[in-house]
């Protein structure tokens, strides 16, 4: 397949999912400009050489602008999964997860740069149960009513599941629990994932980059089998070396928990507004559509060697806390 796209502006490139797929796009010889707050945070992106690195405010309508300058494509990956409260969701959620992707898109517009793919997520609903599925169902909106009315756009729209591999911030934090926990209570336990192996999902985003088939729709991308989150647990546990018994929560103990988390300095291990999402099971409802050339890989063959590897540390917890790798 011919490259249409060369030049890309990749933001939420220096993350866990970004990193992934900006080397993914690197290898295919494709020209990466990538964003950051603090030059550090995207240092390791240096060795890649058709990745160039800048420090930029995304929230700078000028800079924004100056980023999209002689690009063919954007791709939006920035996302968090912990906010202030709010209704329908709190500032951040509605900063990050709505207001940034619509001005990513007028700016698209306005710049003429008809690409654009943007990264959603598994269970994202204007109505759903947590502000995390209702910002993320917002932010979709938002860049579709800019796309539907630009006749020369290209919009396409990803929402996985839960996403692992070797640098993830889900199996490795409960590894890193159940190195120093004899057990792990959780509330939600019951609920049903199905996580996507990180090559997986930048893959289907490589793929899809210059497929015309792909304009306009949206993807659920998960991987080829769903779990309760006991057995993730249990399974990163064990994988890990240090197999633990998962002791359930009811909800109402869960949220007392989250609450108390929240308070803590730092980001929350989990949120009460991580176990609202949990009240929806996070799984696809149809295979992996055909067009991306996708064949997901299975979290036993991938998980049980990197989180066996892991040097888990008395550190881990911190770091993740303080959004570190």
């Amino acid at each position: 397949m011919s490259m249409i796209y060369p030049r890309i502006l990749v933001l939420g490139g220096s993350g866990f999912i970004g990193s992934h797929l900006v080397a993914r796009l690197a290898a295919q010889g494709r020209k990466l400009l990538v964003p950051t707050r603090r030059y550090i945070n995207a240092r390791h992106l240096l060795p890649l050489p058709t990745v160039d690195i800048v420090e930029a405010d995304l929230f700078d309508d000028a800079a924004l602008a100056r980023l999209l300058q002689e690009q063919d494509a954007v791709i939006n990956l920035v996302g968090v999964l912990h906010g202030d409260r709010g209704t329908p969701y709190g500032k951040t959620f509605r900063k990050l997860h709505v207001e940034l992707p619509e001005r990513i898109a007028q700016a698209c517009v306005a710049k003429g740069v008809t690409r654009f793919l943007h990264m959603s997520a598994l269970g994202a609903d204007s109505k759903g149960a947590s502000m995390y599925q209702r910002s993320k169902g917002d932010g979709e909106a938002a860049v579709r009513r800019v796309f539907d009315a630009w006749p020369d756009g290209a919009l396409t729209i990803f929402r996985p599941s839960v996403v692992f591999g070797p640098d993830d911030r889900f199996l490795n934090m409960f590894a890193s629990l159940a190195r120093w926990l004899p057990a792990l209570p959780v509330a939600g336990a019951s609920a049903r994932l199905q996580p996507i192996y990180v090559g997986d999902l930048t893959e289907a985003m490589a793929n899809a980059l210059d497929d015309r088939r792909t304009y306009g729709k949206a993807y659920p991308l998960a991987g080829p089998q769903a779990y309760t989150l006991r057995e993730l647990i249990e399974k990163a546990a064990a994988w890990s070396g240090h197999r633990r018994r998962v002791v359930p929560l009811p909800m109402g103990l869960g949220k007392l928990q989250a609450a108390f988390m929240e308070m803590l300095p730092g980001t929350p291990l989990i949120s009460r507004d991580n176990l609202d999402s949990l009240a929806t099971d996070n799984v696809l409802e149809s295979p992996l559509a055909p067009e991306l050339g996708v064949h997901p890989s299975s979290l036993e063959a991938l998980a049980p060697d990197y989180l066996a590897r892991g040097e888990h540390t008395r550190f881990d917890l911190f770091r993740m806390r303080h959004g570190r790798r």
